[in-house]
């Protein structure tokens, strides 16, 4: 609804009004990051949260980069934001939308309510605000910007102004959140925020109303930190007579400690979960989904369950907390789903010559123990080691005392198989510990460190059955002198 006005077309007193949820539409978010930083966990939940209640809708999700920070915008972040998106399979509808293209739009909006009598043209100066400021302070009391141009329109047509919206001095506004339920400001704790600078560049508070109004979203889904922004810029729908949006305010992630999430605690780019982490997308976005929302008791979520139970009801009022230990369980659990080749093309980008093929028929043997990429490759590392293997300080006394003599009797045993399959290993094997009079373990220990140079790997049989006759022989050869 448009602003209400006395007789004099100036705003008259404001009394309660509540902002609802939008209805007769079809649903329509949005995800706005600012490119002044790359995508970390906060914002890519909070683009998973907005692309499912879409989703769930059959609505349109829509992408817009909030780039007019032209100092701290950057093109780096802006493709990692749109990589990152396209990594956690959040596909958006249409084209990106970026921001500072529609500056113009922008302005003419303030225009539009300067002359419908909800923005007025104020010409205070930097020192006028800082004494405002100062006696603010010296009162104890927040900075609510009234400016004695407010009522005037006789200012001085050779100096500069800014634009200002003249916001509800009475009454008080309630939000319907979808998240946080009933909240209400009184109109006398906002101020005349600025709509447009001196520069005539448009502010953050009027583009967002803008262009969250011209792409016609219906739903603004976004992190409780925005909370205080919606009372902000409610004024500016009603001032132009534009519906409003329902609001759902998300609480943020913290930490494991319960403080504000940060690098210590692992709020760092999206890329760095998938390239340094080894994280599966599928992981993640599981992972972030069950951070403050939840269905039952499910915890493996697949994406097509996830679109079908979302809603925002079953969204949290309470800080969620990260915890990585957590994330690389679920993601083991994705990788023991994950389809063998795809994991040997993501692994082989971590090991340098390593065979995509070979890779492939060693996944069902290395994925049981590995919790991510990472881990994958390492455990594959002795699949492309070359002799004589280096053995791990971990793995050298495996070889001491009579394991050399233990090597030599498995080399001969292994030596005279017709067939190389882990039935026939194993048998060989165990027909060796029984002849020796020792423990399986007493003779597979120097047998793995023999043929990985490390103390742990997959099952041993596994091993030389990937290694094959020849390479298997060959490194135990290597170890059986003393």
């Amino acid at each position: 609804m448009g602003a209400t006005t006395d007789q004099d077309g100036m705003p008259s007193a404001a009394p309660t009004t509540t902002a609802g949820p939008a209805t007769g539409r079809g649903v329509v978010t949005r995800f706005a990051p600012s490119p002044t930083g790359f995508l970390h966990l906060g914002g890519a939940r909070t683009a998973l949260f907005n692309w499912l209640f879409a989703r769930h809708h059959g609505g349109t999700f829509l992408l817009r980069i909030e780039d007019t920070d032209r100092v701290r915008s950057t093109q780096p972040a802006i493709d990692a934001i749109l990589a990152g998106m396209r990594w956690l399979g959040l596909d958006w509808d249409g084209d990106a939308v970026f921001q500072f293209a529609r500056a113009d739009r922008h302005a003419e909006v303030a225009r539009a309510m300067i002359a419908n009598g909800s923005a007025y043209k104020c010409y205070m100066t930097a020192d006028e605000i800082t004494a405002m400021r100062a006696a603010a302070e010296a009162a104890k009391k927040p900075l609510r910007i009234r400016s004695p141009w407010r009522d005037r329109t006789d200012g001085p047509a050779d100096q500069p102004y800014v634009v200002r919206l003249r916001a509800p001095q009475e009454g008080a506004v309630t939000i319907d959140d979808q998240v946080q339920g009933s909240v209400t400001v009184q109109n006398a704790e906002l101020d005349d925020l600025v709509l447009l600078r001196s520069d005539g560049t448009p502010t953050y508070m009027l583009a967002v109303v803008v262009d969250d109004h011209d792409m016609g979203v219906t739903h603004v889904i976004r992190g409780d930190d925005h909370l205080n922004n919606a009372f902000r810029q409610l004024p500016i729908y009603r001032a132009m007579g534009w519906p409003e949006p329902t609001y759902a305010h998300i609480p943020l992630i913290h930490g494991a400690d319960g403080a504000k999430l940060s690098k210590r605690h692992g709020a760092v780019g999206i890329e760095a979960y998938r390239d340094e982490l080894g994280i599966l997308p599928e992981a993640l976005d599981n992972y972030l989904l069950r951070l403050g929302w939840g269905h039952g008791d499910a915890e493996i979520i697949a994406r097509e369950d996830a679109v079908r139970w979302f809603d925002l009801a079953a969204v949290g009022k309470s800080p969620s907390r990260f915890d990585l230990k957590k994330l690389e369980h679920l993601n083991g659990h994705y990788i023991r789903e994950a389809d063998d080749a795809r994991l040997a093309t993501l692994v082989a980008d971590r090991l340098a010559g390593a065979d995509v093929a070979r890779l492939t028929a060693a996944m069902p043997a290395l994925k049981p123990r590995a919790a991510n990429l990472n881990e994958l490759a390492d455990g594959a590392h002795f699949l492309f080691a070359t002799r004589p293997l280096p053995i791990d300080a971990a793995a050298e006394p495996l070889l001491a005392g009579n394991s050399p003599h233990i090597l030599a009797a498995v080399h001969g045993a292994l030596d005279a198989l017709d067939g190389w399959d882990t039935d026939a290993l194993e048998a060989a094997v165990r027909q060796v510990a029984e002849a020796e009079g020792v423990k399986l373990g007493q003779v597979a220990q120097p047998l793995r460190a023999a043929l990985t140079g490390r103390k742990t790997s997959p099952g041993i049989f596994d091993v030389l059955a990937l290694l094959g006759r020849q390479e298997s022989l060959g490194r135990i050869a290597d170890r059986m002198a003393a």
